[in-house]
């Protein structure tokens, strides 16, 4: 879940609740819904949308995939359905942006050396 947001205690949350919680558009939540089809909201009535925590909570995954990551719809759908890997954190990234930087260091002194 995203830092700092907290879901309400509540059972059933319309879309423009939910759009305040996670701080995206309804419109972006409804295309959400036809491009990921394990987000899909309870309709009642007059096809009004309900969405529960659970719910909200694969929003926030959706956001932080796209918008944080920076995956594209079908990786993020991939990532969804357990097909993709995941880095295992951002100090894993950086670790190996640092052993790569030392073997661009070693490469350019050895360059340097048989010049």
């Amino acid at each position: 879940m995203e830092k700092g947001t907290s879901i309400p205690d509540k059972l059933f949350f319309r879309i423009g609740e939910v759009s305040e919680i996670v701080g995206v558009e309804p419109h972006v939540l409804r295309y959400w819904e036809s491009e990921f089809k394990v987000l899909r909201p309870t309709r009642v009535g007059s096809r009004r949308r309900l969405y529960r925590r659970k719910d909200i909570e694969l929003i926030l995954k959706i956001k932080e995939l796209l918008y944080e990551r920076k995956y594209t719809i079908a990786g993020a759908k991939k990532v969804l359905r357990g097909k993709a890997v995941l880095p295992k954190s951002k100090k894993s990234v950086s670790v190996s942006r640092d052993k790569l930087e030392q073997i661009v260091r070693e490469l350019r002194s050895l360059r340097e050396f048989i010049e």
